[in-house]
């Protein structure tokens, strides 16, 4: 009956811990605030009535521009009235063309003394619909999981900000991309685990299993990527940044810190799973061998790493769809199709991940004979559940 307050006290130092943590890398600069819009401000705008005239069609692209009268719904300029110009470069991806209605989010051009000269339309205002799709994940989260729910959300904050505010300014700066990355995924998952399962044994286990499948994910990843000769420019907007300045980027250590990162996800889901189950079965049978209670973690992992695999191979999948279907398009031979360069390269991803996977499932079975050991009788601090 003692042992109760013991866990709390425990999970709420860690919390704490965690909100001490998630608040210091909220504060924390990341060192790329500078305002590169000197002269201008963004702001919320109503799109009150548009000119399509300048606006160039070809086939299914458009060219040109379109002007639109806006009306400035937020910040300093609130109320403004002033014609916009909303540029088109041809591409799908990037273009839009407003209608009356419409809520845009413009950039007001200002003049030396601060007044606006100039409104640049950048995109849909999207932030409102943002918000109201966080809040509903949010509700349902809690419903499903009750207080667990909150903890979830807590981790997947904390990654969050870890990758923004620590592992992307890092790499930016210069720091080695692999090792940044790894770093990242090490503290991600000695939050993640605990936050979402507890302060106890299995956490602990789940933790050691995790960290140890990754190290050997990291591995295989970095000498995948030599064999293959893979390049990091595969990586989306990869050869942008060398543009823009960071010629000092290794793209190639980033890839392959990425092919880990990526994975790093389902390990940590695979790895709870086994030492949950691993605990569960000690506990209702305590008399239960080491062999049976290995096999029994065994088992329990082959079933996830059938569905874990598959999940990774359709998230690569859906990731590069539409590369398939261009090169299908093009009747591309086979052969040219698995030595390109890309498609290497999500076969190498695909592949080091799952295996990443399958590690995962015995060497947290292993850490769980070693942490769940026979100590006569029931771990009543382990029996509360979080």
């Amino acid at each position: 009956m003692r042992t109760t307050p013991i866990i709390r006290r425990k999970d709420a130092a860690f919390i704490a811990a965690f909100a001490i943590a998630a608040l210091i890398l909220i504060i924390i600069p990341t060192g790329f605030e500078r305002d590169i819009y000197i002269n201008a401000t963004g702001a919320k705008a109503e799109i009150l009535s548009c000119d399509d005239r300048g606006i160039i069609q070809t086939g299914l692209f458009r060219t040109g521009d379109q002007r639109c009268l806006v009306r400035v719904l937020s910040g300093e300029h609130k109320g403004l009235e002033m014609d916009g110009i909303n540029l088109l470069s041809g591409s799908l991806k990037e273009d839009k063309v407003f209608v009356p209605g419409d809520i845009a989010w413009v950039l007001i051009e200002r003049d030396g003394d601060g007044n606006p000269i100039f409104i640049n339309l950048i995109d849909y205002y999207r932030i409102g619909a943002e918000w109201i799709l966080v809040a509903a994940f949010v509700i349902v989260l809690v419903l499903f999981a009750g207080i667990r729910g909150i903890r979830m959300i807590m981790s997947f904050l904390f990654a969050f900000l870890m990758i923004w505010k620590l592992l992307i300014p890092s790499i930016l700066k210069g720091m080695n991309p692999l090792f940044m990355c790894t770093f990242s995924l090490v503290l991600m998952t000695l939050v993640t685990l605990p936050m979402v399962s507890g302060v106890n044994r299995r956490s602990l286990a789940a933790i050691a299993g995790s960290l140890l499948s990754m190290v050997m994910t990291v591995a295989l990843s970095v000498f995948t990527t030599w064999l293959l000769r893979i390049h990091g420019s595969v990586l989306e907007q990869s050869e942008a940044l060398l543009y823009c300045g960071f010629i000092h980027l290794d793209l190639t250590s980033l890839f392959s810190g990425v092919v880990c990162l990526s994975a790093g996800g389902a390990v940590m889901d695979l790895s709870i799973d086994v030492s949950a189950a691993m605990w569960e079965v000690r506990e209702h049978s305590e008399d239960i061998g080491k062999r049976e209670l290995f096999r029994s973690a065994m088992e329990v992992g082959r079933a996830g790493v059938g569905t874990q695999i598959t999940t990774l191979l359709l998230a690569y999948m859906g990731s590069f769809l539409t590369l398939m279907m261009v090169y299908m398009a093009q009747a591309t031979p086979v052969m040219n199709l698995f030595t390109s360069k890309s498609i290497a390269a999500e076969i190498l991803q695909t592949l080091v991940g799952s295996a990443g996977i399958v590690l995962v499932t015995p060497l947290t079975a292993l850490m769980g004979l070693l942490m769940f050991r026979s100590d006569g009788g029931k771990d009543n601090c382990l029996r509360n559940r979080v």
